[in-house]
Formats: C-alpha cells, structure tokens, sequence
C-alpha cells in the first residue's frame, strides 16, 4: 500500500506540475505512518515465528523423555502404595492397643523411665499410659478453644518428647499419633470458618499438628502416622463436663517399627531432615469455644 501512495504522489506532480505545501505534508506523513505499520507487521511475524520455534523445541523435548517420565511417575506411584500400606499397619497396631486395655505395652524400661519423667515434668499437658504405651496430650491445655493450633506450652513438651523419640532408647519404635474429641457437635461459626467443619475434621487437624511439630524437632516423618477418631473412642462419660474433658486429646502410641526401608538415622532421614526451625508469630487469640451452649454449668471446654 505504501508503494502505491508514493506512486500516486508522483503522478500528481506530473499532472499538476506542483502540489501545495499543506497537502504534500500530509502526503508524506500518511505515507510514513504506512510504512511504520508495515515495519511493525513484519517485526510481529517474525516475534511469532520465533515463540513458535521455541514451543516446538520445548515440546520435542517433553516428547523425547516421554518414556523417563513415566517411570518417575510410576516409581512414586509405588512409594505411595508402599507409604500407605505402612500407615495401614501401624493404625491397626494402635486399635489392636486400645481393644486390649488389660495388656500390658512391653516397652523397654529406659524407654518407659524417660516418658515417665517427661510426664512428671509436664504433668498439665501430658499423661503416659505404660500399660498401653501411649502419651497423651490433653487437648484443653494443647490446643486453643476450638483451634489446632499448639499453645507454646504444649510446644515445650513436644520438643521435650521428640528428644526422647529421637534417643537411642526409642529407635526400634514408630509412633501413631490419633486426635481425638468429645461427642459435641461442632457449631461455632469461627471453628467451621477455620476449617474444621465437624468433629472428624478436628481429631485430624490436631493429631497433624503435633505430628509436624514432631517432624519440626527432627522426628522422621516415615517414623509417623496420623488419624482422626473424631468422637469415636471415648474414654469416659460424654454426658459429664469431666467425662467431656478427658474423651478431647491427642494419643501418641509407641510401636513395634514396621518400617524396612534404608536405616533412619539419629531419628530422621536425608529425606525428611528439616531445616532450621521457624518460630511462627502466634496468631490473635479467638474464642472458638462451641460447647458452652450445651453445657449450662462446668468450665469453659475446648472445642
């Protein structure tokens, strides 16, 4: 179209001789916007010539490891299955312990001296069933009002308790960490809102919670199950405030390992090793306490 602009200008001179000064600028200047356009055009095709090239090479590339994909896929594929079936073993270890109240857990007694002291030293947050081999964390003094989240306390006496699982003592054992939780339903807007949208949600929320913090003092995490038992296995009468009380916590059983994979050395592995420890900044207190309204008397529950 350019070529014919310039053409036309030059016949016009031929014709007319000569051409006033205000219509030959307007002239030029259409005839130069024509031509940036042109250039522009060209420069935009050859832009997408290029990104279409680099696509190609990108996707002849996905194409030709085809093959090495698939085999990175189904090898994780496989460790899945094998990581289940791990945790399968271990959550029916630990309903094996709570069906057999009467037998007696044959822990090693330097095992058993260690969790014994560390339930002394922390006696508001922990409890060790020695005939059953299980710690208990009590919920009302580990989590806030219808919270997972751990309180500073209960963070101590994790700490305290992953350097027992991570001593010489304990190395031939896992752990099966279960949440647990009153019957009441759960109904405060702000513990729904926060994601834990029935008793199920909360039981699992919390058991994950002491599980990472765990793994955060150096626990393996192939040394580690969670579950959530939800209202499922109380302890005492939910029909009490006590009852109540007892029936919200999180257990930590102490296995037998089933694991047979590459030793886990001084409690973790090149896989799970964390890193440095971030202290994270405790969020603002809310009360998300959901039982009130169906208890009239009794102290404030935590749920």
């Amino acid at each position: 179209m350019a070529r014919h602009l310039i053409a036309l200008a030059a016949l016009g001179f031929l014709m007319a001789g000569c051409v006033p000064q205000e219509k030959y600028n307007a002239m030029k200047a259409e005839k130069d916007a024509l031509a940036e356009q042109l250039n522009k055009a060209q420069a935009d095709s050859s832009g997408a010539r290029a990104s279409a090239d680099a696509w190609k090479s990108q996707l002849d590339s996905i194409l030709a490891q085809g093959g090495d994909l698939s085999k990175i896929n189904q090898k994780l594929n496989e460790e899945n299955v094998a990581r289940m079936e791990e945790l399968a073993s271990i959550r029916a270890k630990y309903e094996a312990l709570l069906n057999r109240p009467n037998t007696m857990v044959s822990l090693p007694g330097p095992l058993v001296d260690a969790l014994n002291e560390l339930a002394a030293k922390y006696p508001n947050e922990v409890e060790f069933d020695v005939a059953r081999g299980i710690l208990k964390f009590k919920s009302d003094v580990t989590f806030g009002k219808g919270s997972a989240e751990l309180t500073p306390n209960a963070r101590q006496a994790i700490g305290a308790f992953a350097k027992v699982l991570n001593s010489a003592v304990a190395k031939d054992y896992e752990f099966m960490v279960a949440g647990h939780t009153d019957s009441t339903p759960v109904s405060n807007p702000a513990t729904l809102q926060a994601g834990h949208k029935d008793n199920w949600y909360l039981s699992a929320h919390r058991a994950i919670s002491v599980g990472k913090d765990l793994i955060g003092n150096g626990v393996s995490q192939r040394r580690l199950g969670v579950a959530g038992f939800g209202a499922e296995r109380p302890i005492a009468n939910n029909g009490t405030t006590e009852g109540q009380a007892k029936n919200r916590r999180v257990e930590v059983a102490i296995l037998p390992t089933t694991y047979r994979g590459p030793s886990v050395a001084g409690g973790q592995d090149a896989l799970t090793a964390p890193g440095p420890r971030v202290t994270k900044k405790a969020p603002k207190a809310v009360d998300l306490n959901k039982d009130v309204a169906n208890i009239p008397t009794g102290p404030v529950l935590n749920k």
